[in-house]
């Protein structure tokens, strides 16, 4: 059983949220009914409650993959079926404002480090999301017409290291934000046989001057992303 999240047997439900913010995901869990606390062990606070009458969990996973794959591996192990990442990214492309959204199709990643010991080779895997749960998510999007995005993104493991030409180099690639933890959920997603995806928020931009917004700056933004994704997994 998990020895990070003290979350007891029966309290996570199949279908969850997770999000590198402790204070986004207590935004989150305002929407949702009969709410409950399951964890705060480690500062990784998780929630249990309904949405349209079905059960959802909502899990912080803190930053980076190494963290985040620790948390995402619990959660399997407590019975998660579908899990959708819900954060923030730098935007790579121009045209973007704070708030829009990028639904990931997949993520580029640097081999080595976590990803190595996962597939104890040097192999670059299919970082990429579950078909259908994309498809709901983008659905949603379309539904509550919310300027959004579609397509791949860069899953970075160090925030602070991107050289001036980060930018201009994985846009020519085709990734159209960055962000550090849709990669290793999207991978692990496959080897555990579970359904992934993720609907990402932009907070700043590496093309454009837009600032940087903190969680509380995006509130609103993020109670309209989480909307999205409750109804896209409420329908799964």
């Amino acid at each position: 059983m998990p020895i990070h999240l003290k979350i007891k047997e029966g309290e996570l439900a199949e279908n969850v949220i997770v999000a590198g913010d402790p204070e986004r995901v207590r935004q989150i869990s305002e929407l949702l009914d009969d709410v409950k606390l399951i964890n705060k062990n480690r500062g990784l606070i998780a929630y249990t409650g309904k949405f349209n009458g079905k059960p959802v969990s909502v899990v912080t996973h803190g930053v980076g993959a190494p963290s985040a794959l620790v948390v995402f591996e619990e959660i399997i192990q407590l019975g998660a079926k579908r899990i959708v990442r819900l954060g923030t990214c730098g935007a790579l492309i121009k045209g973007t404002s704070i708030g829009d959204i990028i639904v990931p199709t997949g993520a580029f990643y640097y081999p080595g480090g976590a990803y190595y010991q996962y597939y104890r080779e040097w192999i670059c895997g299919a970082a990429v999301p579950d078909y259908g749960l994309l498809s709901k998510l983008v659905g949603e999007c379309r539904k509550c017409g919310v300027k959004h995005f579609i397509g791949p993104v860069v899953s970075s493991d160090a925030f602070y290291a991107e050289d001036p030409n980060f930018a201009k180099t994985w846009n020519s690639r085709g990734a159209i934000g960055v962000e550090m933890e849709c990669a290793s959920l999207f991978l692990l997603g496959l080897m555990r046989h579970v359904k992934t995806g993720a609907i990402l928020m932009v907070s700043d931009s590496l093309v454009e001057d837009l600032g940087f917004a903190d969680a509380n700056e995006l509130r609103e933004y993020a109670r309209r992303a989480a909307l999205i994704v409750l109804n896209a997994l409420s329908r799964m």
